[in-house]
């Protein structure tokens, strides 16, 4: 059944995934507040057409690029906002750009070609290749996520003679498994990409930005897809100029930061699909990590999953999308409760809190997804001889359509923007550096597993409090125990990954995940009747909603014994941070 609340444990049937390729972007850039060193590491090899694929941490390097035939690039600090194709003029002329601009800067008209095999041989590995015409100029590009996070790319440019690719340029950077394929099969354009650049630099007392207006158009067979977004690179000085700058268009009007590459929208524009909802990486720690790295991996991780989220829930048409986002928004307060334990932060409320208000506007569109994709259906599907499912499934719909909207209105609202480039600034900064007072300083530079060890036992033993007696608890009672599981399961996905060499990890963490299955059950039930009651279904529907109501009663009762045993099965498990673990 699937889940009301943001867990990890469940999923809604989602569409193919749309983020498979890498972003449109080159070296090292901060998107969203994300610093990323682009350099070349080799992807894996996935055989057959998956969603949600990325390259295989484990891949090995790629070999080294011949010289002749690659450019080489500086770094570069690099901040992407998505704005409304009309208002783009708007931000040209905001003050920010107005006071501090050298100049009117320079226009270039960009023209890319994507390609890739029918199969979408390239997009499934994690990989893309494009051709660009500036100018006389054409450079082909092989772009490709790093082995050792989701934000670090490869890249290899080429110059090529015209829009047709090199192929033979292209196979010292492809895996070698690859490659026989790619021989086999010829490639195909899958889209275009039009894109105008107005580009002008910004000196702040802070650091040098330059500023690129990026207005176009992807064309896929008959589909098109208008593309008006602003990059700020940071091209001398501190990286706080880069936010300076952001938030201050952001203040200047709507503003959406983005991590979504024009690949993956030109892909997904091809097939039609919308884009994919991710569920979060999982974290690698090394069990020597200090506290403070810990921190900053986990953060990113959850800001990855947040951002990787967005373009779902925003488009709607992916129920996973909102699913997903609601999840991402948990793990960020989960993340950022886990920083108290070190001691008062200043900036950690203001952010939580932000969390906290965007997840809440959410909060009903997922609660109607459940309800309108598992719960009616199924029991509708149950007992045929009952009538009034349409009826309640219309009213249902009404709802869900509101709750949507309320969604999307929390997504568009500026403030949605400010908290995403203000949490992305710190998390990057590591501004918690700042906020801690001098005398907890020292315990950022502690090792990372000792804390998770008092940490993981302190919820550990919470939860064991409130599930004492099991058998007898109320339903009041079983949302306690929920509520604290739900909390050890977040940090145990932070925090167990220092673990990971012991079996007994593994073997926790999925009796972890089985028993916030279970328990999740009773609150979808509990939301169902919030739902049922909220209707006001019409005579029609009411004998529908009564039966539903009758179906989750008797349920309830049904699951006790299966609880129960999930419950045993927990408690026995042995916990992977005691030292006999």
């Amino acid at each position: 059944m699937l889940k009301s609340d943001a867990t990890p444990a469940r999923k809604t049937p989602s569409a193919p995934d749309g983020n498979a390729v890498p972003k449109d972007n080159k070296r090292t850039k901060v998107a969203a507040g994300f610093l990323r060193q682009i350099e070349p590491a080799e992807p894996a090899i996935v055989e057959g057409a998956v969603s949600d694929q990325t390259p295989s941490q484990d891949a090995p390097p790629a070999p080294e690029p011949p010289q002749s035939s690659v450019a080489a690039h500086p770094h570069e600090i690099e901040l992407k906002l998505l704005v409304d194709a009309d208002r783009i003029a708007h931000f040209n002329a905001a003050p920010v750009v107005a006071a501090n601009a050298r100049n009117k800067g320079s226009r270039k008209h960009l023209r890319s070609v994507y390609y890739d095999t029918p199969e979408r041989m390239l997009r499934r590995n994690g990989l893309s290749l494009r051709v660009r015409q500036s100018g006389a100029r054409f450079v082909q590009t092989v772009k490709t996520e790093a082995a050792d996070d989701p934000l670090r790319r490869g890249e290899w440019e080429a110059s090529v003679a015209s829009l047709a690719p090199d192929l033979a340029l292209a196979m010292p950077f492809i895996p070698e498994k690859l490659r026989s394929h790619l021989e086999a099969r010829p490639l195909e354009a899958v889209f275009t990409a039009d894109v105008h650049r107005h580009a002008r630099m910004i000196d702040l007392p802070s650091g040098t930005v330059e500023i690129a207006f990026d207005r176009g158009v992807l064309t896929a067979s008959d589909r098109s897809l208008p593309v008006s977004e602003i990059e700020l690179e940071l091209k001398s000085g501190s990286a706080s100029a880069i936010y300076e700058v952001a938030l201050r268009l952001a203040e200047h009007g709507a503003v959406k930061p983005s991590i979504r590459s024009k690949s993956a929208r030109g892909f997904d524009l091809a097939a039609g699909t919308p884009p994919a909802a991710r569920r979060p990486r999982k974290l690698r720690l090394d069990p020597s990590v200090t506290l403070d790295e810990a921190f900053a991996t986990i953060l990113r991780s959850c800001f990855l999953h947040l951002l990787q989220s967005l373009p779902a829930a925003e488009d709607g048409r992916n129920p996973e999308g909102v699913h997903q986002l609601r999840v991402a928004l948990r793990r960020i307060r989960s993340a950022l409760d886990l920083m108290r334990s070190v001691g008062a932060l200043s900036n950690l409320d203001a952010l939580r809190s932000e969390a906290r208000w965007l997840a809440q506007d959410l909060s009903a569109a997922r609660d109607w997804d459940v309800f309108q994709l598992e719960t009616l259906p199924t029991i509708a599907k149950a007992c045929p001889s009952i009538a009034g499912f349409d009826a309640l499934g219309r009213a249902a719909a009404e709802r869900q359509s509101d709750a949507y909207r309320k969604a999307h209105h929390a997504l568009d609202d500026r403030r949605c923007a400010m908290f995403l480039i203000g949490l992305g600034n710190w998390i990057e900064t590591r501004g918690w550096r700042n906020d801690v007072a001098a005398e907890d300083l020292g315990r950022l530079a502690e090792p990372a597993v000792n804390f998770a060890q008092r940490i993981l036992s302190e919820q550990y033993a919470k939860v064991l409090k409130r599930g004492r007696r099991f058998k007898s608890l109320t339903m009041e009672e079983l949302h306690r125990v929920r509520l604290a599981t739900k909390r050890l399961r977040y940090l145990s996905e932070f925090l167990l990954p220092l673990f990971a060499d012991r079996k007994s990890a593994r073997k926790f963490a999925r009796r972890l995940a089985g028993l916030q299955e279970e328990l999740g059950a009773f609150n979808d039930m509990a939301v169902t009747a919030s739902l049922l009651d909220g209707l006001g279904a019409a005579p029609d529907g009411a004998i529908a909603a009564a039966a539903i109501a009758g179906w989750q009663a008797r349920a309830s009762i049904g699951v006790r014994p299966a609880l129960q045993g999930t419950w045993r099965d927990f408690t026995a498990a042995r916990v992977p941070w005691s030292s006999q673990g």
